[in-house]
């Protein structure tokens, strides 16, 4: 098995394989997401309609009373240009704009004209750059184009409303579309954000389900060599991570080259010259893209395992605050906080640094391209080469153009998070639990169980010995005990019985099966195991007995509190079996939590039970209410106990003495005494150090 380290390389960044195994989880939700995609087309087409609304309203109704136009006399123009005529003087204007085709040459051409404030109807057209003059000939308006004679009528207020009447409709029906254009862009922005974050958020909710389900079924060696704090980070993190990326970059990315394309298209329609002008900055842009990438890419890798190793520094100096307080290691847990801190800070200003460059690199470019499409647009609008409302429009659409360009240093970040993280939790979900379950399995059939070592070799580090050549057998209903020095492997016999390890060499029958042969869950739960240490879930009195079984009624937790004398000081807590429990028990005395332990085990009826110093740190009223509680348990049960205190064991119907992971002396209390061997001198030991504690003081005796 391969160990799952943080600071592994992450390979590249954007991995194919990784990322078709992150589509898979959103296979199930893909017509959500399709439906999302859908919707951002019809966004993105509304967002694009705005500005050449605007440009139609300047250049065809703002601007449209100097547009030319041509007459025709009352009641002959075609009836398809009814809507469109303006009748003034016994004649009917239409402005050539409004002509599928070229109208008839023979036409005479009018245009207003604008000369200090006062509008003048002149025949013919005028550029908007011509030298215009008034003089008056025979009590008539003349007007001067580039010192040739035009002659013109000179429109009142009234006058000039009329041929504006028409522009002031459209602009209020433009207004309206535009109006609605960003009405239904709400409504399906709306609709398309809900959908994309419930995708999203389904989508999360399923990988920390198989990643927390996955971590249940890894063996225990795997959690010996992976800190609390990184795994919490996996579940958490790097998940929110990847929720980011479905509902921020993955869709969206969508919407992105939505807008480049549909932006690089209106443009070239409305002006290919102007166009082409515009998109001289992408050559820089790519550029400047492709130096970010290379240079985030590795800033990202380094705070990503700096984040992880203060999640795991933190974890482990909360959990062991006790221990730094009583030992005042408050200066220098602090410090090693402070020096893993301050590379977490540096990786990080690495990152802004390549951030804080590409986005002014940005702003510097769209700067550029705005003051070229300004100088070649303006001079083409103060020609008249080029209509006002079209240079908006450009200026519009840059803007636009670089939106998603300047929104790619955040999508790049949270897509190297993504990617990152996904990969860390396709590692994680890639171990493989070496504890393997047999595929026809057998089944426990008696309820007093057989249990036998033989000939077994375990290592927890390969040929670093915990157990050599280990070998006894416990009948049905005996109660045995294991003695021995600190690291004799006395716990990891109790590890092997469970299955929470494998051993390298020999067997362990149960009933005379191999139990590598039997469903690990179903042996699992035929064994019941109490620690000294013991472990309580956040919660309150009666989920902690029961671990939340539905099959264990109020009843039988009752039941089985009292039966291990526990019921006493639960029925004196302010809220009985509904008293909240706090983390890992921290409210309740070490004698309380041990009793909780008593009764979840008895609780879950074990045919197997194991007691691991489950007498030790007590206080000696308790330890005869634990006494009393297990003279109860071990009735009609094998029982296995690992204890210290030798007191606790003498009526065990056999006392096994482990030393240096081998089996030196085997046999009941007196026959150990007996032998003058290991287990006499422990016992002697004991017995002084006892002895020595009930002897009153030296001023004491000598008084």
């Amino acid at each position: 098995m391969t160990d799952y380290h943080e600071e592994e390389s992450l390979g590249k960044v954007y991995d194919y394989r990784l990322f078709r195994r992150l589509l898979k989880f959103a296979k199930p939700y893909k017509w959500l997401i399709v439906a999302s995609v859908v919707l951002l087309l019809i966004i993105t087409s509304l967002e694009l309609a705005q500005p050449y609304l605007i440009k139609i309203a300047i250049d065809e109704h703002i601007n449209g009373i100097n547009q030319p136009m041509v007459a025709y006399s009352e009641g002959q123009a075609p009836a398809i240009l009814s809507e469109k005529l303006i009748n003034f003087q016994d004649q009917d204007f239409v402005r050539i704009k409004d002509f599928a085709e070229s109208p008839s040459a023979d036409l005479p051409l009018f245009q207003i004209v604008d000369l200090n404030n006062t509008y003048f109807l002149a025949e013919g057209l005028v550029e908007s750059n011509s030298l215009l003059e008034i003089k008056t000939l025979n009590n008539q308006q003349i007007l001067l184009v580039d010192n040739l004679e035009r002659s013109a009528v000179i429109l009142s207020d009234e006058q000039l409303m009329i041929f504006r009447e028409g522009d002031i409709k459209s602009l209020y029906l433009i207004g309206g579309l535009f109006f609605g254009i960003l009405l239904l862009g709400f409504v399906l922005n709306y609709i398309q954000v809900y959908l994309l974050q419930y995708s999203g958020q389904k989508i999360i909710f399923k990988i920390r389900q198989e990643l927390f389900a996955h971590l249940q079924t890894l063996s225990l060696s795997f959690f010996d060599k992976n800190p609390v704090g990184r795994l919490v980070t996996r579940v958490t993190n790097d998940t929110e991570a990847l929720n980011e990326m479905y509902t921020n970059v993955l869709v969206n990315l969508f919407k992105d080259v939505f807008i480049i394309v549909g932006i690089v298209i209106v443009m070239l329609q409305l002006n290919p010259m102007l166009a082409l002008i515009s998109f001289i900055s992408v050559p820089l842009i790519i550029s400047t893209t492709i130096l970010y990438r290379k240079y985030a890419r590795d800033a990202f890798r380094t705070v990503r395992a700096k984040l992880a190793r203060i999640n795991a520094t933190l974890n482990e100096n909360i959990s062991g605050m006790r221990i730094i307080h009583i030992f005042k290691r408050e200066k220098q847990q602090f410090a090693a906080f402070d020096e893993i801190n301050t590379a977490h800070y540096q990786a990080s200003n690495k990152e802004l640094k390549s951030a804080a460059i590409f986005r002014p690199s940005m702003d510097f470019i769209y700067s550029l391209s705005l003051a070229l499409l300004l100088w070649i647009g303006g001079r083409g609008v103060v020609s008249g080469a080029l209509e006002f409302g079209v240079l908006y429009a450009f200026i519009d659409y840059i803007r636009r153009f670089f939106q998603p360009i300047n929104d790619l240093t955040e999508k790049y970040t949270i897509m190297q998070s993504a990617m990152a993280s996904s990969e860390r939790i396709f590692q994680l979900m890639d171990q493989r639990n070496i504890i393997f379950n047999p595929d026809k399995p057998h089944k426990l059939t008696s309820k007093l169980n057989e249990i036998e070592f033989d000939q077994v070799w375990f290592a927890y580090n390969e040929e670093e010995w915990v157990l050599k050549d280990v070998s006894f057998k416990i009948h049905p209903g005996e109660m045995v005990a294991f003695v021995g020095a600190t690291g004799a492997g006395k716990s990891s016999i109790i590890n092997l019985l469970g299955r929470f390890y494998d051993i390298q060499r020999g067997t362990i029958r149960l009933n005379g099966k191999d139990i590598k042969t039997i469903d690990k869950h179903e042996l699992r739960k035929n064994i019941g195991i109490v620690l000294q240490d013991v472990f309580l879930f956040a919660g309150d009195i009666s989920s902690n007995i029961s671990l939340n079984n539905p099959n264990i009624s109020a009843e039988e937790i009752e039941k089985v509190a009292k039966y291990v004398n526990a019921h006493r000081f639960i029925e004196r807590l302010p809220n009985k079996y509904s008293e909240e429990v706090k983390e890992r028990g921290s409210t309740l005395s070490q004698g309380q939590k041990q009793l909780l332990a008593f009764a979840r085990t008895l609780a879950f009826n074990p045919s197997i039970l194991v007691l691991d110093e489950a007498t030790a740190n007590i206080d000696t009223e308790t330890e005869l209410l634990i006494q009393d509680a297990l003279k109860k348990l071990v009735i009609n049960r094998t029982t296995i106990v690992v204890a210290h205190r030798l007191s606790t064991i003498q009526h065990a119907d056999k006392i096994i003495v482990l030393h240096k992971g081998r089996i030196r002396e085997m046999g009941n209390h007196q026959e150990l005494l007996g032998l003058g061997g290991l287990y006499y001198k422990l016992y002697q030991l004991q017995y002084k150090e006892e002895f020595a504690e009930q002897q009153p003081p030296e001023s004491v005796k000598t008084t």
